[in-house]
């Protein structure tokens, strides 16, 4: 099964279907995230990592922009209306990825977390990771090749948070205490980024991604593997404690971060942006 262009996917209601709704949750995970992680913009811990964290958001925003457009492709409507018009229980992206870094506003009082920020985004590359290498192998073709291009800039991305995990892991005890505090944390709703949603079945059996028990297998297999390293261990499962984004099931920080995103655009969404 094997679809090069729109036209041939159309032409297949279930593939077509499938497709859109993993677009959604690839476009609207990467989006969220970026913009969490640009609140981060002249509050990291050192100039250094304000430039190397300001330069992951905008390549993993850039990444939301390729998808969007991709749904464009698919008639969804226009990218920038994608992003910017949606109701928030529209949204796909996981929950753990719309959560505030912290207390406080960006203007005001930013008094965020930066263990948090590090757990984050480290276990979000690998699952964004797995995901790609599965991509490559999409019977959609515009995706594969798009996960391709893709790819090449995530080893640098998890080169960056794994030495960040590693270094606050092995630190003083409380960098440990809070990276743990963290750790517990992101696991609690961690699930929502491994699942594929409702058409799960169909995103498998049409081959546009692999079956999701096998791309959460892989995850929790290189999660161990760094846990091993800096002799840490977690007894559970990771879960979904504050709903799955997948059916649209948000939280208030997704209403505030939309708000903000979407301030401009509302005011004249005809302009050329």
């Amino acid at each position: 099964m094997v679809f090069n262009s729109k036209e041939e996917l159309m032409e297949n209601q279930k593939a077509y279907e499938a497709t859109k709704s993993l677009l959604y949750q690839l476009a609207d995970d990467d989006f969220l995230i970026a913009y969490r992680g640009s609140e981060w913009l002249g509050l990291a811990p050192h100039i250094e990592e304000d430039v190397a964290f300001s330069s992951i958001n905008q390549d993993t925003m850039g990444h939301a922009v390729m998808y969007f457009q991709l749904l464009e492709e698919l008639g969804e409507g226009k990218a920038d209306d994608l992003s910017h018009l949606r109701n928030p229980r529209e949204f796909r992206n996981a929950v753990i990825l719309e959560m505030k870094n912290g207390s406080g506003t960006y203007l005001e009082k930013p008094d965020y977390d930066w263990a948090f920020a590090v757990v984050r985004n480290l276990f979000y590359d690998y699952a964004k990771t797995i995901r790609l290498q599965s991509l490559k192998e999409s019977s959609y073709k515009p995706l594969a090749y798009m996960a391709q291009r893709i790819l090449s800039e995530e080893y640098y991305h998890l080169m960056h948070w794994e030495l960040w995990f590693k270094q606050l892991m092995d630190s003083t005890p409380e960098a440990r205490q809070r990276m743990e505090a963290a750790i517990e944390r992101v696991w609690d709703d961690f699930d929502g980024v491994l699942t594929l949603g409702p058409k799960k079945e169909d995103m498998e059996s049409c081959q546009l991604i692999g079956g999701e028990k096998e791309l959460k297998d892989q995850w929790l297999k290189r999660v161990q593997s760094i846990f091993e390293d800096v002799n840490y261990t977690i007894d559970r499962t990771p879960g979904m404690k504050n709903g799955n984004g997948r059916k649209g099931e948000h939280t208030e920080d997704l209403d505030q971060a939309l708000s903000i995103l979407s301030e401009v655009y509302r005011m004249d969404p005809v302009t050329n942006w």
